[in-house]
């Protein structure tokens, strides 16, 4: 099959494209084919459209990267105002923590401050409680009584009435262990630990507020009891100068301030008082108290107000009676009590023996001399213990029960002397009866 006859297809015969290119005796030719055309096409559209991109984006170029560049600049900005908002948000709290933290520290300082007063009060307050309890005023069994408020519960404790040194640390502690979460672990701190609605601030000043009414109350206690002891005190001087006043008596008072007129020999620059305080001028006026009770106290103790010869019976009681030797009336100076032979005998007050050995009518007789005129007599010893000189207490024993001198029988002759006068040992007894709650 020839050329013509290849290219007969279905009909009419299609037509070939015969590209011919010449140079100079050398003809070349081309047969053009369809798909050629279209890769030729092709190509051209493709290098058309990317050299139109091309020219587009080296038109518009700049304004892209501008608006690039403002877009970049925007987040940053805006990534600044954020770090800005969050570095305030953190110096807020930062400046409000400070600020807790400035304000729990002044409440604790005034906190230790009113400790310091208290623990500065204590050993006054210490000192005064021991002579209270020494001169019979407070409780020696050492019971205490219960709390009147909650706040007292954390008060130090008052057994014998004090301050306890460490009685607002103690208070702190409990308050704060008790407003501690129940899930709190003893090693955190409770300041630690703020609800969502709370802050360390409000909730240290509901701490401190209550450690404050606790401490306030222990200084009430103290202060009532105080007051209640310097009341006590000036009663039962009171009652004991009313007794010693009875029998003239000079109260150490008086001899105290006669012998400053004798000796007026005093001076010294003027210096302002340590403190001024309501709380220590009532502690000067319980120490004012205890001072003058100690004092009426010393004397009606040096002074023969005890029974000689407790559960004895008596024989013969002070006054004019009929003389057992003699038969007639006489004045029976002293009170006889029935003794058994060599029964020890002791002085019903401290004092200093000024006889001793046999003494006429009274056999062996001691005598003992108790101050302020007044002195007792212990008659119809079988034995004496003392010699002149010796200091006796009231447990001391100065002889043996006999039946020497003008006696009958073993009994004990008592007898009180006031100014070198007898008198009535039951009036001194009697007297010694309503010391007992205030004399040893």
């Amino acid at each position: 099959m020839n050329r013509g006859q290849q290219h007969r297809v279905f009909g009419r015969r299609a037509q070939e494209h015969i590209l011919i290119l010449a140079s100079g005796d050398k003809v070349r030719h081309m047969t053009v084919r369809p798909w050629m055309a279209a890769l030729a096409f092709c190509f051209v559209g493709v290098f058309s459209i990317g050299y139109l991109l091309a020219t587009s984006y080296l038109v518009l170029r700049d304004d892209l990267i501008g608006a690039s560049m403002a877009r970049q600049a925007r987040m940053q900005h805006d990534y600044e105002d954020r770090i800005a908002a969050l570095r305030a948000q953190v110096d807020r709290i930062t400046s409000r923590q400070l600020l807790d933290q400035q304000v729990v520290e002044d409440k604790v300082d005034k906190l230790m401050e009113q400790q310091m007063a208290l623990t500065s009060r204590h050993g006054k307050l210490d000192n005064l409680l021991d002579r209270a309890e020494s001169s019979g005023l407070t409780e020696k069994d050492g019971a205490v009584p219960a709390p009147s408020s909650p706040a007292q519960s954390y008060a130090p404790d008052v057994k014998d009435k004090r301050a306890s040194l460490s009685g607002g640390a103690e208070a702190i502690e409990k308050m704060m262990a008790n407003g501690a979460p129940a899930d709190a672990t003893p090693d955190n701190s409770t300041l630690a630990y703020v609800p969502a609605t709370d802050t360390v601030g409000d909730r240290a000043d509901r701490i401190f507020s209550k450690v404050t009414l606790s401490l306030k109350d222990v200084e009430q206690d103290q202060r009532s009891r105080v007051e209640q002891l310097t009341s006590d005190a000036g009663n039962a001087a009171n009652a004991i100068e009313t007794v010693l006043t009875r029998f003239k008596i000079p109260m150490p008072e008086t001899a105290a301030r006669k012998d400053e007129d004798e000796d007026d020999a005093v001076g010294g620059p003027y210096v302002e008082p340590e403190s001024n305080d309501g709380f220590n001028n009532s502690l000067a006026a319980l120490d004012g108290a205890l001072t003058r009770l100690e004092a009426v106290r010393s004397t009606a103790e040096s002074l023969p107000f005890r029974n000689p010869a407790i559960g004895k019976d008596v024989t013969s009681p002070f006054g004019n009676r009929r003389d057992p030797f003699l038969g007639r009336l006489a004045l029976h100076s002293g009170i006889d009590f029935r003794f058994s032979p060599g029964e020890r005998i002791r002085p019903t007050a401290p004092g200093k023996v000024i006889s001793a050995g046999w003494t006429g009518g009274y056999g062996n007789m001691v005598e003992v001399d108790h101050g302020n005129g007044i002195s007792t007599r212990y008659g119809h010893m079988s034995e004496v213990l003392v010699k002149v000189g010796d200091t006796v207490d009231r447990n001391d024993v100065i002889g043996l029960a006999g039946s020497t001198g003008r006696s009958t029988g073993t009994h004990l002759h008592y007898e009180v002397r006031q100014d070198g006068h007898a008198v009535d040992p039951v009036y001194f007894m009697n007297a010694g009866l309503k010391l007992a709650t205030y004399i040893k």
